[in-house]
């Protein structure tokens, strides 16, 4: 579904990545482990048109999309849910997930706004109230709502557990989980390698920058390395 070739991005003089080499096939569940600073962010942004890569190809079915930018990619069915989620607090939550379908002509987005709220019962009650004044479990099911509405063939997470109480996180990852039996593709950015490991099919872990080791899941769980780096022993 996406293949990224020898992909090089820059802050200023800092080399953020270097010769990033891999492959996501439609319809799986991939992850992508590494500490803080590893460089996970900047290579979901850059996949999202974000961020412009020094060097590199990625191609997206097929098609070389280094020139599209974010707008088109979301029409074409790339999706990011973001660190932080990015809400906008001051207006609704209903308002927040229609945001989502901005970029679609169609005449099914109401449709597709009740499959969030069915998704996120909590959503529907809280759908006039504003976002800011959410938890951040609450927070983070808006963000993974508004990206569904743009109806994304590829959704890429970003720490989507990070900072939420556990009961919070098996829910989204419910979510997430049913998602992928239906077809869609997930790639997951998640610093807790456990919680990754252990909901994907196949992972790469990436140190510095750089792509060190790709395997299926439940090898790397296994891996002496792997699990004295990311999962305490």
């Amino acid at each position: 579904m996406l293949r990224v070739e020898n992909l090089t991005v820059h802050y200023g003089k800092i080399e953020a990545l270097r010769s990033v080499d891999l492959e996501i096939r439609e319809g799986e569940f991939l992850a992508l482990i590494g500490a803080n600073g590893a460089g996970k962010s900047t290579l979901l942004k850059t996949l999202s048109g974000l961020i412009r890569p020094r060097e590199g190809t990625i191609r997206y079915r097929g098609e070389e999309i280094g020139r599209w930018g974010s707008d088109r990619r979301v029409r074409e069915g790339i999706a990011q849910v973001p660190e932080g989620r990015g809400l906008f607090g001051i207006l609704s939550v209903e308002d927040n997930l229609l945001l989502g379908a901005y970029t679609r002509r169609d005449r099914e987005i109401r449709r597709d706004l009740e499959a969030v709220y069915e998704r996120f019962p909590i959503l529907y009650e809280k759908r006039r109230e504003y976002a800011g004044t959410l938890s951040g479990g609450q927070q983070q099911m808006v963000a993974v709502g508004r990206a569904l509405m743009s109806r994304p063939k590829l959704l890429l997470l970003d720490e989507p557990g990070m900072g939420l109480a556990p009961v919070i996180v098996e829910e989204i990852f419910e979510v997430l989980n049913t998602l992928a039996a239906e077809g869609t593709t997930l790639f997951l950015v998640e610093q807790n390698a456990h919680l990754a490991l252990t909901h994907s099919q196949r992972a790469y872990v990436l140190e510095n920058g750089r792509i060190v080791r790709h395997a299926p899941s439940a090898e790397l769980l296994r891996d002496d390395a792997v699990r004295e780096a990311y999962l305490g022993g």
